[in-house]
């Protein structure tokens, strides 16, 4: 948050609005409106509004996309799979940023990072689609030193890492899987990479995750939007703000 300390640590927010629209969708109605949610998250703090839409359309539509982009004061961090309908898509409306992510129809939500080596060929061509519109690329992979280096090899400039697993994490394995996001986030930087982290992350245990100093920004949804239905869609984005960055600076502090 720059405007607390102009010349020190900086964390930025990506507010995810795509729930939302679940529940919007859940009735069939033109209500909650995700473009409002949007201009609430800019309000309260936000630096980014990240939206997924996927292929079978369960939250985000497409018509949410077109609405969103011209009114958005801050970035568009639209995420999406490596599929030609998609990055046809992304390519047509020109947001600032594409993030790149697996995709599975059964899933409830994304389970895991998106393997860049395995689908090194497509994902190549995607990046190279959408660099040449302009837009600013990040890949959606797991903690892996050998997916963050093919990422790099790619020539994207952004990474984010994949913080389900510490986020389900019991005791006995937090700190080993907060440790490999430590290391993911240091190896990424030291290869020139804008590192960013996301998934699974809420008011409780986001607090360690903010505090390393590699990573640049958090996309955080479901948890925000849990909470603002006690506290209300400002309050939470305000809230997980002042927790992320007193997070960073704390840890700024004991360095």
């Amino acid at each position: 948050m720059s405007f607390l300390q102009p010349n020190g640590p900086v964390i930025d927010l990506g507010v995810n609005i795509d729930h939302v629209a679940t529940l919007r969708n859940a009735r069939g109605t033109v209500y909650p409106d995700p473009l409002r949610a949007a201009m609430l998250a800019e309000q309260a703090g936000a630096d980014v509004i990240t939206l997924h839409l996927r292929e079978d359309r369960r939250h985000i539509k497409d018509a949410d996309v077109v609405a969103l982009r011209p009114q958005l004061m801050t970035r568009m961090n639209l995420e999406a799979a490596v599929t030609r309908e998609m990055i046809d898509f992304a390519c047509a409306v020109r947001p600032q940023d594409v993030c790149l992510v697996p995709e599975r129809r059964e899933e409830v939500t994304t389970e895991g990072g998106l393997d860049v080596i395995r689908y090194y060929k497509e994902v190549d061509a995607a990046v190279r689609q959408l660099q040449g519109e302009g837009i600013r690329v990040s890949l959606f992979i797991d903690a892996d030193e050998a997916q963050i280096g093919a990422a790099a090899d790619l020539g994207v400039p952004v990474i984010e890492l994949h913080t389900g697993r510490y986020a389900e994490a019991g005791q006995d394995e937090l700190a080993h899987e907060l440790e490999r996001i430590r290391a993911g986030a240091r190896f990424g930087a030291a290869r020139g990479l804008k590192v960013n982290a996301g998934h699974g992350l809420h008011y409780q245990n986001v607090q360690a995750i903010a505090a390393i100093a590699d990573i640049g920004e958090l996309n955080i949804g479901h948890a925000i939007v849990a909470h603002a239905l006690f506290a209300g869609f400002e309050n939470a984005v305000r809230e997980m703000k002042a927790i992320m960055v007193a997070a960073r600076l704390a840890a700024y502090a004991r360095t």
